[in-house]
């Protein structure tokens, strides 16, 4: 881990410009300048023309050609986007050696103790800009302040293709105006809350005292936000930090799903998430899932397991348990999201085996078919009730 001064604007935020599309227009000339889609049932992502007309990630398929007639739809290829991250991220780290990434597409940089050798941050900022378009073809849009959250905010503002330094005298003068949206953990509904208070802005925010938001918004929140709007962000660049929780999780649409699909849908986001927490040798204890209903509200449910696993019996007993205590919600709002994540994780190596003492007893068939899989690819081995379903997109993740 490594602690910045906090005293100069030398963090950078690196974040990709509507990666998935950006990489599919950089492939094909064609799609240059045009109105493109990412995903048909879906939006997966959407290029900077297309959300000119309202087009937004997440968004069902057929509103977003409804608001865009003229877009170009194209099917993901996820590996062609694995490749370009990794390219991306060869380039942050011959950049600077600080380097923590958030997820395929973006990181944070510390390039505070490279002045003498490689000159002020921002001149950082504009090689860095200049070397990812040139290496691997892509826009990339960069913010540079003295704080990861003000990094972030800034880079946010400056897209597409941008760059937008936030001088240390100048950061509340800047970070004032800005839509309360703006703030890290300000959703729809606690940017609902706040509006009805009349706290459009991040400077209405920082006006209140912590007690007040902490009445409105409940302690964590409160204080969380309070900090933020006054710039207070004492978080450190991490290098090489592991994941807090390993998820996945698939879009529905909007057609009834009984209850035979919603439970092959679970078993296969079960069966991803384990592999991957077994290859990763991790071992967790509480199994979230969580639902987006026909309304686009939300809802999540969790059961905390009295020892860590990676075992996925043990995970889908879990998950099978929180999915049949959410069917009444799921009847009566209709369900369009399903998501599985397993967090409190540990590493595989120091859980405490439960009797047998023995692990390849406890995970013998896991292994044989995480062997199988790895072999012969994942589709080589599947669930009988997975058979003729499709099992979704795996999404490209940054590794653990």
């Amino acid at each position: 881990m490594f602690v910045s001064s906090g005293l100069e604007a030398d963090i950078l935020h690196a974040d990709l410009d509507a990666f998935y599309a950006s990489v599919e227009q950089r492939d094909d000339p064609r799609l240059r300048g045009r109105p493109v889609i990412v995903g048909a049932g879906v939006v997966l992502a959407c290029s900077y023309e297309a959300k000119a007309y309202g087009v937004r990630t997440a968004m069902n398929g057929g509103q977003a050609l409804r608001l865009c007639p003229g877009a170009i739809i194209v099917q993901p290829r996820m590996s062609a986007y694995s490749e370009a991250s990794k390219a991306v991220f060869k380039v942050f780290e011959d950049t600077t050696p600080l380097v923590e990434g958030l997820s395929i597409d973006e990181a944070f940089l510390d390039v505070g103790g490279l002045r003498k050798i490689a000159g002020e941050p921002v001149e950082i900022a504009r090689r860095l800009r200049a070397e990812v378009l040139a290496r691997v073809g892509l826009p990339i849009t960069v913010g540079v302040a003295r704080t990861k959250f003000l990094a972030k905010v800034a880079s946010g503002v400056a897209k597409p293709d941008g760059l937008l330094v936030v001088p240390p005298d100048q950061e509340l003068e800047f970070l004032h105006p800005l839509a309360v949206e703006r703030l890290w953990g300000v959703g729809e509904v606690t940017a609902e809350k706040l509006r009805n208070r009349g706290l459009t802005t991040v400077g209405d925010v920082a006006i209140l005292p912590e007690a007040a938001l902490v009445a409105m918004l409940g302690r964590a929140s409160g204080r969380h936000l309070h900090a933020l709007a006054h710039n207070r962000d004492p978080r450190p660049i991490e290098v090489g930090r592991r994941r807090r929780s390993i998820g996945s999780q698939r879009a529905l649409g909007r057609s009834p799903k009984s209850a035979e699909t919603l439970d092959a849908v679970l078993a296969g986001l079960v069966d991803r998430v384990t592999r991957r927490m077994r290859s990763a040798e991790r071992a967790g204890r509480t199994v979230t899932l969580r639902l987006r209903f026909d309304d686009f509200s939300r809802a999540t449910r969790s059961h905390t397991l009295p020892q860590a696993t990676g075992q996925t019996r043990a995970i889908l007993v879990t998950a099978r348990s929180l999915m049949a205590a959410a069917r009444p919600m799921i009847e009566k709002q209709g369900i369009t999201m399903v998501g599985i994540s397993v967090g409190n994780l540990e590493n595989e190596a120091t859980v405490q085996l439960a009797l047998p003492f023995d692990k390849a007893a406890n995970d013998e068939l896991d292994s044989a078919l995480d062997g199988v899989r790895d072999k012969f690819g994942s589709n080589a081995i599947t669930r009988g009730t997975l058979l003729g379903r499709d099992q979704g997109l795996t999404v490209p993740m940054l590794p653990d």
